[in-house]
């Protein structure tokens, strides 16, 4: 399984034996295949679009667009969802915290 890490610059890495390595946009489209939807997402961490919006930090309108595919997430925002679909409670808790 592949391990990423999103920077404070919005950059991802992935994390092998201890060391960081850039993502190039090509593993990053590769890693992030196949991922639920924002919807799906949020339906899985049982939260309503309020409750999603405000763990993530962003306007509740933005989850409205995302879900109702007006817009799509991108940069940060689409790794912080490929994170949430694979360790949801690690990064709710994480956020929690900031």
């Amino acid at each position: 399984m592949q391990r990423l890490r999103l920077k404070a610059d919005g950059r991802i890495v992935e994390l092998r034996d201890g060391q960081e390595f850039p993502l190039q946009p090509d593993s990053l489209v590769a890693a992030t295949r196949g991922l639920p939807g924002v919807r799906d997402l949020r339906r899985r961490a049982q939260l309503t679009q309020q409750q999603f919006a405000e763990k993530l930090g962003v306007p509740v309108e933005t989850i409205r667009n995302w879900e109702q595919g007006k817009r799509a997430p991108r940069g940060p925002a689409r790794a912080l969802l490929a994170v949430i679909a694979h360790a949801p409670e690690t990064v709710f808790a994480a956020l929690a915290k900031a």
